[in-house]
């Protein structure tokens, strides 16, 4: 993390990166246009209007202050925040060439090894080629391949959901880990305690949280002259980030060629089920076309990962505070489901144009959720301009998504979740509302796996809804126990773990969720 001793070991080199930088203001005329934004302090900048945790919440009140693109600097490093889908989609769609490159931070990209994740790949040669992959294996077409996969790790989360509800928070983690593991890998988990499961939720606990701490800046990110400091001077004050980005660095690693060599030792014995990797090795159209298929293969598989758990938690999370706070929507859901589905099955996904309200509480969970409030920044390649404003060159941009899922013009009462916004409204407006337009990204960078998420967590949330009653917890004394929810993760919108009751809602859903073990079985 940025600390404040290996911080002023380099003010030097800051106060003249600050030097240059005002000359080069002074120098061009068109910075003078920069977009409006906080006031900066001298040498320092913005730091201090940056805060780790919830900057979205900061980010909300500059885009009501100073409009659709507010500018920041932190020691001349430009951070461009676009609040609004119009200018994401003229800057970032549009223009998404000089839009789609990715910031390489030394400790997260050279320290940590982590520069060949497709979320911090510069855009190039590279990126295309991940990109390429990603689409012929998870693109539109190749969606109801997985459905069986999404169908059976829902219903064994519904399982063990009712066999130890307090533990729902780890049971959505091994539903959205195993269910990435068996669509990328065709590995099948077997426990909580799975070692490729653990090894892959302590890498992304380290990404999001560990190397993302203190807004994922670290002192070498600003003078990256620090990753040559000898080993004797990693023990001074501020200098233990080296010891930490070996440890973390072994840890992605392993990561990534694990669970890939599962892959391809189970294809050499012939004992492998097919997956995204096994597809696409016994592809030779695609396997025999770049000497660095399978460099690109396995770095793009584990970024599959990655993408998905916590983005599945979060929104999995949101969707159950929804419905404590809210008993009408589930008492609706229900009655939609028990009038399309009946009693005798679970839902499925030919039941998904049958049920609208449904639907809608889908839609509005993506929205009100927001699973990645700024997502994850771009950087500028050219010098550009907008609307008379100057975006200059290297600036790092941030899609404010978290303003445009609150943006009162489109969703009136923005805060409250109301699932009707998206019901009986014109085919226009619909779209405009749709916040799979938003939550994924934008442009070039758009997230791959949004299909892959939009489908597997639509089932899981209709069966939750078609099976469980989901209640405010109460304590020994019958009192209901209010939880205001406290967010620590700096990236993701993920609460903290809270209280919730969560019971079958009949013995006709009790005895449909344990027929599911039985079909598992056969």
């Amino acid at each position: 993390m940025t600390t404040t001793s290996s911080l002023f070991a380099g003010l030097g080199c800051l106060l003249v990166a600050s030097i240059i930088y005002f000359r080069k203001l002074k120098a061009n005329p068109a910075r003078a246009y920069l977009p409006p934004g906080p006031k900066p302090v001298p040498v320092l900048g913005n730091i201090r209007d940056l805060r780790a945790k919830e900057l979205w919440i900061p980010a909300m009140d500059w885009a009501k202050q100073y409009g659709s693109l507010v500018y920041l600097h932190i020691f001349g490093q430009g951070l461009i925040f676009v609040n609004t889908r119009e200018v994401a989609h003229e800057l970032l769609e549009r223009r998404g060439p000089n839009y789609a490159d990715k910031p390489q931070f030394t400790m997260v990209c050279d320290l940590c090894n982590c520069k060949n994740m497709v979320a911090f790949t510069p855009y190039g040669d590279q990126s295309k080629r991940q990109r390429r992959l990603m689409h012929k294996a998870f693109g539109i077409p190749r969606v109801p391949s997985y459905h069986p996969l999404m169908q059976n790790s829902t219903h064994l989360f519904l399982r063990n959901l009712i066999a130890s509800p307090l533990d729902y928070r780890a049971h959505v983690r091994r539903y959205a880990g195993s269910l990435t593991l068996n669509i990328v890998y065709g590995y099948e988990v077997q426990s909580n305690q799975d070692e490729y499961l653990v090894m892959a939720e302590d890498a992304v606990d380290v990404l999001s949280n560990e190397i993302a701490s203190a807004g994922g800046v670290w002192a070498v990110d600003l003078l990256p002259w620090l990753a040559n400091i000898p080993k004797w001077a990693e023990g001074l004050p501020g200098m233990s980030f080296k010891r930490k980005a070996r440890v973390w660095k072994k840890l992605m690693e392993d990561w990534v060629d694990g669970p890939f060599e599962y892959v391809k030792n189970s294809m050499k014995i012939g004992s492998y089920k097919s997956s995204f990797c096994s597809s696409l090795l016994e592809d030779e159209s695609v396997s025999k076309t770049e000497d660095t298929f399978e460099f690109d293969l396995k770095w793009t598989a584990n970024s599959m990962f990655g993408a998905s758990i916590d983005t599945t938690i979060t929104a999995v999370s949101h969707f159950l505070i929804a419905l404590m706070d809210n008993p009408d929507v589930l008492k609706k859901a229900q009655e939609e489901i028990d009038r399309v589905v009946g009693n005798d099955r679970l839902p499925d996904f030919n039941d998904r144009k049958s049920l609208p309200y449904v639907d809608a509480i889908f839609d509005e969970t993506l929205r009100w959720a927001a699973p990645v409030p700024l997502s994850l920044p771009h950087k500028v390649s050219e010098d550009d301009v907008y609307n008379g404003k100057y975006i200059p060159k290297g600036s790092l941009i941030f899609a404010n998504i978290w303003a445009m899922t609150r943006d009162e013009q489109l969703y009136p009462d923005p805060n409250a979740f109301n699932p009707e916004r998206f019901l009986n409204i014109d085919s226009e407006l619909k779209k405009q509302r749709d916040p799979r337009n938003i939550v994924f990204g934008f442009g070039r960078r758009l997230c791959p796996g949004n299909n892959i998420v939009d489908s597997s967590l639509w089932l899981l949330m209709t069966s939750m809804l078609a099976t469980l009653d989901i209640s405010k917890p109460v304590d020994d004394q019958g009192k209901v126990i209010e939880q205001p929810p406290v967010f620590d993760n700096p990236i993701f919108r993920i609460p903290n773990t809270f209280k919730c009751s969560i019971k079958p809602r009949s013995e006709r859903a009790l005895a449909l969720i344990r027929q599911t073990d039985l079909r598992a079985t056969a």
